[in-house]
């Protein structure tokens, strides 16, 4: 069950992305198969001001604290001193706290079922010494959703509670359940109906917010879309990927601890952690809130640092933290293409797979001698017609799927796949206890040329990127007025 959650809660914030962010983003992608690579990414943008002073080498404190005052020209207005002294008492830990934000009270009990959430959608328990570092995530993620809320409540923006029953009748529907049986199973592991139809809730009203008080007041020029389309026609035949990136914040007097919960962001990553689930939960980027996706970018729109990485990737390729200006970013290569060009990977091809199975507990060593035979045998399987008969000589089964796209397949079966011909079948893929089974292709209808997104699409795109620029600076704002009490 908990697999099966982890697929449709990728985070503790899926949820609400499936109910706006991922089915809008699903909807511009039918819209639009070529986004308009050159208006992506509007976030290094935004991350200049730091990028002339170079990264500090390691230093004793007393040389980060001068380095930090030569170096950080963010604090010069404050006109801070350079000898500290410290009064009253130590200010207590909000780690375990609640708050009061506005008025408006955030319970402990809001912040646990909010992370059980959390450890709902990553498949399994949080370890120990992440959990700390969570709960103050889950406790901001709590304040910046209340400040949402409050100020779509006070823009008198309501969100009906049908609304919100779609879209956990969606989330259930996807594990297979009744909204019942899904608030059973959520109170089960610590968490609440309640809290998912909060988060949903908040989404929805900040995003009708974002409509009614930021894209209302965007105007998208002719010059501006002629100039992206004619752009992307230049760069016809450009090698372009599908990115995802999680960023975050540094500055010379925290930059080894930011590198530190980097390098543990990877590595949660790597042990099958959601990558959207992080971006959502950490990335400080304006793609936060679609769960980092930079959509389709070519390397040389990225700053220098992750044009060389990005270059170096493959579709499934996850980066290591890398220095940039302002912070570290981590990548994630979904995709590649090449613009304005027909990817022979969106080939749709008809196939049967063939499967064998093993008696339970059969090592390899044993079912060695009946791999072979079949591998063999599927080499001259003799078309898509000899499909039954290699099936039934190894006492397998049979199953036709038409309409397969070739980019949908694991990355490893595409390469196998992509100089194939119709009537060939794939070596023997899977494993001794699931099972073992071979393609054979039936037909394959090749893609044709791509043509350039319409002004329409691309005049929506343009609109979106700087719908999520000024909300961004929206939410800062709130949080500046916002008088919130640590509990």
């Amino acid at each position: 069950m908990a697999g099966r959650f982890s697929k449709y809660l990728a985070t503790a914030a899926i949820v609400a992305g499936m109910s706006v962010s991922a089915v809008g983003a699903q909807s511009r992608s039918k819209a639009s198969p070529q986004r308009p690579a050159s208006t992506q990414r509007q976030a290094p943008a935004q991350r200049q001001a730091p990028a002339q002073r170079p990264a500090p080498a390691p230093q004793a404190p007393a040389a980060q604290s001068a380095a930090a005052q030569s170096t950080a020209n963010s604090t010069a207005g404050l006109r801070l001193p350079s000898d500290v002294t410290v009064f009253g008492g130590a200010m207590p830990s909000v780690v375990k706290a609640s708050a009061i934000v506005n008025g408006e009270v955030i319970t402990q009990t809001d912040i646990d079922q909010r992370l059980a959430l959390l450890a709902i959608s990553q498949g399994g328990e949080i370890p120990q010494d992440e959990v700390e570092r969570l709960r103050v995530q889950v406790l901001r993620n709590l304040i910046d959703e209340t400040l949402q809320m409050q100020a779509a409540k006070a823009a008198e923006i309501t969100v009906n509670q049908s609304d919100v029953d779609r879209t956990v009748a969606r989330v259930a529907q996807g594990v297979k359940q009744s909204p019942e049986q899904l608030a059973a199973y959520l109170k089960a592991n610590g968490s609440s109906i309640r809290s998912m139809r909060r988060q949903v809730e908040g989404e929805i009203a900040w995003q009708r917010l974002q409509r009614a008080k930021i894209e209302s007041q965007i105007n998208i020029g002719d010059d501006e879309v002629k100039a992206v389309i004619d752009r992307l026609n230049a760069s016809k035949g450009a090698q372009e990927y599908r990115v995802g990136e999680i960023y975050l914040e540094a500055n010379p007097t925290n930059e080894a601890e930011v590198l530190a919960n980097a390098q543990k962001i990877v590595a949660a990553l790597q042990q099958g952690g959601s990558f959207v689930g992080y971006a959502r939960q950490y990335s400080a980027a304006t793609t936060a809130s679609v769960g980092g996706d930079l959509g389709w970018v070519r390397p040389e729109q990225l700053p220098d640092q992750l044009t060389a990485v990005l270059r170096q990737m493959q579709p499934g390729a996850l980066s290591q933290p890398i220095r940039v200006p302002g912070g570290f970013s981590i990548l994630a290569v979904q995709d590649m293409r090449k613009v304005l060009t027909a990817d022979p990977r969106d080939a749709e091809l008809s196939l049967k797979q063939v499967s064998i199975a093993f008696p339970k507990g059969t090592v390899r060593a044993a079912a060695e001698p009946t791999l072979q035979r079949f591998a063999a045998a599927a080499q001259n399987v003799g078309g898509c017609g000899g499909a039954e008969k290699l099936a039934a000589d190894f006492r397998g089964d049979v199953v036709t799927s038409d309409a397969v796209k070739l980019r949908d397949l694991p990355p490893v079966l595409q390469q196998m796949m992509l100089p194939m011909q119709v009537g060939q079948a794939t070596q023997p893929f899977g494993n001794i206890d699931e099972g073992v089974r071979v393609l054979v292709i039936c037909g394959r209808d090749e893609p044709t040329d791509a043509s350039a997104p319409n002004r329409d699409q691309v005049a929506a795109q343009l609109t979106e990127e700087r719908v999520n620029l000024r909300a961004r600076r929206f939410l800062r704002d709130l949080r500046r007025d916002a008088v919130i009490d640590f509990r």
